[in-house]
């Protein structure tokens, strides 16, 4: 029996998945973008019913003034987190930090300041667009004469008719990594993934052919 090689097909099979996983990982790494969940106060009504919800009860506080030059937020990172650090440390109450930020700062900046705060665990800021502009870091105030909480940092377990209930996680399955995958291709990359499995099928029953005629043959 003569053994009846396809050699175009061969070459597609090993190429196309190749360009597939290039320009679809290209593409995909250009349209990739970062989101930021900032919450801006709210804008002082007239009636001044919302007052508490704004910055304005801030405003007679007592706050340090740092001035971010423009671009250079990340160069300065560790003195920013010292800072909001020894804020925490001094515990006293109506103070706090006050980023100046400019016209020339740049959207870099911000984001580097509000890294600052997740490192320092900070979770406390506020962005004053209504007046300043600056990044306001008011103290997390701890009364130091406040009774300690009996059940924080405790490990609560759900009982249920007398057994612990046990909790299993998540894990993938292959089908969902693979649906995953797809739903993350652009729309070029899902031509090239049908041109392959056109290919493929054509190279599929070009084989066959060849190989039925060998065998007559």
């Amino acid at each position: 029996m003569k053994r009846v090689y396809y050699f175009p097909g061969l070459i597609s099979a090993l190429v196309i998945p190749v360009l597939l996983w290039h320009f679809g990982n290209r593409k995909i790494e250009e349209i990739t973008t970062s989101v930021i969940d900032f919450r801006i106060p709210a804008q002082l009504k007239k009636d001044n019913s919302n007052y508490n919800d704004t910055h304005e009860p801030l405003r007679s506080w007592n706050f340090k003034k740092i001035e971010v030059p423009a671009g250079k937020a990340k160069e300065n990172s560790g003195v920013y987190v010292s800072e909001v650090k020894a804020l925490q440390q001094r515990n006293e109450k109506h103070t706090g930090l006050e980023f100046i930020l400019g016209k020339e700062n740049t959207y870099g900046d911000f984001v580097s300041i509000l890294n600052d705060m997740h490192i320092s665990r900070h979770d406390e800021y506020g962005l004053d667009l209504e007046k300043t502009g600056n990044l306001i870091v008011p103290v997390t105030y701890l009364n130091p004469l406040a009774e300690s909480c009996g059940l924080c940092g405790d490990v609560i377990e759900v009982i249920d008719d007398g057994p612990l209930l046990s909790v299993s996680l998540y894990e993938p399955s292959i089908f969902d990594n693979i649906q995953d995958f797809l739903s993350q291709l652009t729309k070029e990359a899902y031509f090239l993934l049908l041109g392959f499995l056109i290919l493929s099928y054509f190279s599929i029953v070009s084989f066959k052919e060849r190989f039925q005629r060998s065998t007559f043959n």
